[in-house]
């Protein structure tokens, strides 16, 4: 068990060092078994925070974004999060003003994010496969940026189904009424 923490630990080091040494505009940490976005990672990138672009925290076990990830990180046009156990953003997800496209898909949201729709920017929203039943579709009909949201696999109520298609000028992914993710393992 410690082997396989510290194999992680040194997965992530080595990760972050060569977004730090080749000053790249991406930072990777997709499946590290990370449980929270590590702290000391805030020091390390200090210097480099401003030109990443592209956050990638698919496959881990967040649970939970802190608001001070979402400062750090704020000139972020792309983040993935995909496969955690999310159910919420914090507040400070406004203030990203570049981020065009967020991938929650997998996760745990019982409630659409309405902080998103406050974003200028987005192109981009992807909520397969969560557990949201209600979506503020005059909000994101709102949203001169947005080219497509998907909900597919989420029980959405007949309401949204029925009021979305007359309001949006996006591509609305969502799956046939009555299919459902296949069990996670």
């Amino acid at each position: 068990m410690q082997k396989r923490m510290g194999e992680a630990v040194a997965r992530v080091a080595r990760k972050v060092n060569e977004t730090v040494e080749n000053k790249t505009d991406s930072l990777d940490l997709a499946d590290c078994k990370l449980m929270t976005f590590p702290i000391g990672i805030y020091k390390v990138m200090r210097n480099v925070t401003e030109g990443i672009h592209l956050i990638t925290l698919a496959n881990n076990e967040l649970k939970s974004l802190t608001g001070k990830f979402i400062i750090t990180f704020n000139q972020l046009r792309e983040l993935n999060l995909e496969g955690n156990y999310l159910h919420r953003l914090p507040e400070e997800i406004k203030t990203l003003l570049h981020l065009k496209a967020i991938n929650l898909s997998k996760n745990k949201f019982r409630h659409f994010p309405e902080q998103l729709t406050a974003l200028k920017t987005l192109e981009t929203i992807n909520l397969e496969e969560n557990e949201i039943s209600d979506v503020p579709v005059e909000k994101l009909a709102s949203m001169e940026s947005l080219r497509s949201v998907n909900l597919k696999l989420n029980p959405l109520n007949e309401e949204v189904r029925a009021i979305a298609r007359p309001l949006i000028k996006f591509d609305l992914l969502v799956s046939p009424e009555g299919a459902q993710a296949a069990p996670q393992v």
